[in-house]
């Protein structure tokens, strides 16, 4: 499969993963299980191509882009239970941020599971680079 189509669907199931983050009851079950490993399946698709042809490009994106996620995954964290005591518009404000910068992680309400496959595909790439 071309890389563009990989990363145009990888693009849409985020935009899906963000817009459902704000339904609370958007999905049960086995399709919060299947959205996620969907979400997933592209960038590891992209990581094995990568790998085939020796485009490290495709591999420091990946990379970066899961650095980031999981960084700014921890900081909102962070600053969403800080601001208990402050307004509530900062805490729906930090809210917001955390469904759009983590989305697999809210849609789905498995957090953990969210953030191992996106350490994944950090860990992965990281070795793959240092080759």
């Amino acid at each position: 499969m071309k890389k563009s189509v990989l990363y145009t669907i990888w693009a849409g199931l985020f935009i899906i993963c963000a817009g459902l983050g704000f339904i609370p009851t958007a999905l049960h079950g086995i399709l919060r299980v299947a959205l996620l490993l969907a979400f997933f399946t592209p960038p590891a698709l992209l990581l094995y191509q990568a790998h085939k042809t020796g485009d490290r490009h495709t591999v420091e994106l990946i990379r970066t882009l899961s650095f980031l996620s999981l960084l700014l995954t921890l900081v909102l964290l962070v600053l969403n239970f800080l601001s208990v005591l402050a307004s509530p518009l900062l805490g729906d404000i930090l809210y917001t941020i955390l469904v759009i910068v983590s989305s697999p992680m809210i849609v789905t309400f498995a957090w953990a599971p969210s953030l191992f496959l996106w350490a994944c595909l950090l860990m992965v790439s990281r070795k793959m680079l240092k080759k």
